[in-house]
């Protein structure tokens, strides 16, 4: 038993934590742009609203309940990150507020939003693996717990860079974000170009 979970907990975290999935490494990227280092508690709590709804969907689609486009979800992946960016954007120049709830924000709505539409993308490389188990619980939920891992730890790395760049090269945070969400989106728009 411990060493099915463990596979598949291992499975979860290398689907995300390898380069094959720039896409959502992408995503992460624009998902944390607008962070530091101090902030990482509402980092934290913004990677785990994703993971709450796309362990949904990832769940839902891989035990035949939901039937989706595999083409639809390859087109709407780029443009949550481009909505993302879009955001980020927005946002550019303004401070957060230290007294702002980390949990029930916009950010964390929108992030657990666009997580639906990324578990419908993990759940076709799932069912492969899975093969034809009926009830794959222990599967889902390892698979998930890795996927979770993986994007903290991808997380921390962003922070860590991002702090290196504000703190020893002296970049405005305006200015990191500008050119961290124009990149991400950048890298969206060429993704959509190729699934349109």
């Amino acid at each position: 038993m411990s060493s099915v979970f463990q596979t598949y907990l291992q499975l979860g975290f290398f689907h995300i934590f390898n380069l094959q999935a720039y896409d959502h490494l992408v995503f992460l990227l624009a998902l944390c742009a607008p962070y530091v280092l101090q902030d990482w508690r509402r980092v934290v709590a913004l990677v785990t609203s994703f993971t709450l709804g796309h362990s949904l969907t990832l769940a839902l689609a891989t035990l035949g309940f939901v039937q989706y486009s595999p083409a639809l979800i390859e087109i709407l992946i780029p443009i949550t990150i481009i909505l993302t960016c879009l955001v980020n954007l927005r946002q550019a120049g303004q401070r957060l507020n230290p007294r702002a709830p980390i949990v029930l924000t916009l950010a964390n709505a929108l992030a657990a939003s666009f997580g639906l539409i990324h578990g419908l993308g993990f759940s076709s490389y799932l069912r492969e693996l899975l093969g034809h188990q009926s009830r794959p619980v222990l599967e889902l939920l390892a698979f998930n717990v890795g996927v979770e891992l993986g994007q903290l730890l991808i997380v921390s790395f962003i922070l860590i860079l991002g702090f290196i760049v504000l703190r020893a090269l002296r970049v405005a945070r305006r200015d990191w974000l500008l050119v961290v969400s124009g990149a991400a989106a950048g890298i969206a728009a060429v993704l959509l170009l190729q699934h349109v």
